[in-house]
């Protein structure tokens, strides 16, 4: 079994046609690579995204990745899409109590600094 194949098989879950037809080649291009013969580049990072195994190409999505219908963090939790928008709506409605809370103690500062005067 060479590193191609390891990649293929078990780190992207794609048979052999599922791999040549997703990279627009033929299966006897995949069985080349499941032997050894390098992956193109674009057909590589094409079968990772296909799974879910790479988000983007940039470092900040690197230690990011799809498991399924979650989506796994950093810390190695996986999320559900219901959990990344609620955790979104708690920190926008955080956002819009502290904006009413200080924008309440400015006006209360004011106040108090135009009655010292």
């Amino acid at each position: 079994m060479t590193k191609n194949f390891m990649f293929r098989f078990y780190e992207c879950r794609l048979t052999v046609e599922e791999a040549a037809e997703l990279c627009f080649k033929s299966v006897i291009t995949v069985k080349k690579w499941d032997k050894g013969q390098p992956i193109l580049k674009e057909c590589r990072r094409l079968m990772r995204m296909i799974k879910g195994r790479e988000l983007h190409y940039s470092d900040k999505w690197s230690q990011f990745e799809m498991i399924g219908d979650k989506l796994k963090i950093p810390t190695g939790r996986t999320v559900t899409p219901n959990e990344i928008l609620i955790g979104i709506a708690l920190i926008e409605s955080e956002i819009e109590i502290e904006m009413k809370t200080s924008s309440y103690l400015l006006k209360t500062a004011r106040k108090i600094a135009d009655y010292t005067n």
